[in-house]
């Protein structure tokens, strides 16, 4: 029997890379649906080569074309999310959310009870709403993996270990296209250099989060959400090389680590297909194993990147969180329209850690998605108030 999927957010760099994977396999996998916000060319594309017979594409222009190409194609075309129990009826085996932004956190949520298992490969719908989608999961019985390659490096390491045997994490980062910059340098950044990352291709707003290591930031804290993991006993190293994605220090003296490449196949291959799978099938190149010996880790510079900073304050409050992911979400957009200089970014980001409401919102324990939205839009109008009044 064919094993049932869905993606969500299948035109992103991650549903694409999935969808790679599938085409080798497409004898035992069904896409049942596929989801997009505005890129509905792409994704009539990918449901015609995968025989997907529903889609949904959220943004409303996007969808009013996708009606009318899919008119006699045998396409379900659906415009939200509340139509999941008639495009998936039966609890289907595998989601994958890919979708990227706080936007993210909803489907996710509400698709739970439609499948076995769930992959998140969306940083913010953690970061913002793990305590519901945990609640979501332990209720309906679905199974949750992380597909982040530092949280899957992680549960993987820590599968035959009780806590208190475990020391210390590690969480690694490229240190991006500015490692070795000094903070001099960095004021002149533009978005078409923070856009070239040596070993990834991603995104662009992962991209930049990457360049300023804000995506470590969130990493951190999604880490510590997943594995319930004290802020004292997780930390960031820089890793150029981009081949070890995490670290456990054992209390007994061993440390261990997991090597892959810097491709996102190894932990989506090996998530869909629970480790069953002989990577070489999908092409992948071999790394040489001289590689192995070149290994450096150093810790971040404060100077070159002062994200860094936030560490210890980004989940200091129950919705520390969700105000610093919005900021940054309109603060990365911005960069990027060339309205902020690229330091602007943590600097505003430590501006709304001090405002006088703050800890207001910050302590805040939201109960639904709806509390979540609240949070995230008070975060994202002030932080518009500080460019306005900083940089118009």
């Amino acid at each position: 029997m064919k094993k049932k999927i869905a993606i969500l957010g299948s035109t992103s760099s991650i549903g694409k890379s999935l969808l790679d994977i599938i085409k080798k396999d497409k004898k035992n996998i069904k896409v049942e649906l596929l989801t997009a916000n505005t890129n509905y060319k792409d994704l009539i594309n990918q449901a015609k080569k995968f025989n997907v017979k529903n889609i949904i594409i959220t943004d409303l222009k996007s969808f009013k074309k996708t009606i009318i190409l899919c008119k006699n194609k045998k396409i379900n075309v659906f415009n939200n999310f509340k139509n999941l129990k008639k495009i998936l009826p039966k609890k289907i085996d595998y989601v994958m959310s890919a979708i990227s932004g706080l936007g993210g956190l909803l489907p996710t949520h509400n698709i739970i009870n439609r499948t076995k298992v769930i992959a998140i490969a969306n940083k913010e719908a953690i970061v913002c709403g793990w305590p519901l989608i945990k609640k979501e999961l332990k209720k309906n019985k679905t199974k949750f993996i992380p597909v982040d390659s530092e949280h899957f490096s992680i549960l993987k390491k820590i599968k035959n270990h009780k806590k208190n045997q475990i020391k210390k994490f590690f969480i690694t980062a490229s240190g991006g296209p500015f490692l070795n910059y000094k903070k001099s340098q960095l004021n002149k950044i533009k978005p078409k250099e923070a856009l070239k990352h040596p070993k990834w291709k991603m995104g662009k707003k992962i991209t930049i989060d990457s360049s300023t290591l804000m995506n470590k930031i969130f990493e951190l804290v999604e880490a510590q959400k997943l594995f319930n993991i004290p802020h004292d006993k997780i930390d960031i190293l820089i890793h150029p090389e981009s081949l070890i994605h995490a670290i456990v220090v054992l209390k007994n003296g061993l440390t261990k680590f997991i090597y892959h490449s810097t491709s996102m196949i190894v932990p989506l291959a090996n998530a869909i297909f629970d480790g069953n799978l002989d990577i070489d099938e999908f092409y992948l190149k071999k790394k040489k194993m001289t590689e192995v010996e070149n290994l450096t880790f150093k810790k971040p510079d404060k100077n070159t990147f002062p994200a860094f900073k936030l560490k210890n304050q980004a989940n200091k409050y129950p919705s520390s969180s969700i105000i610093i992911n919005g900021a940054n979400e309109i603060l990365v957009d911005q960069f990027l329209l060339k309205k902020i200089p690229f330091l602007a970014i943590p600097k505003i980001i430590m501006t709304i850690l001090n405002d006088r409401n703050y800890k207001k919102y910050a302590i805040k324990k939201p109960l639904n998605i709806n509390q979540i939205n609240k949070i995230d839009f008070w975060a994202k109008k002030r932080t518009k108030e500080i460019i306005k009044i900083n940089y118009d």
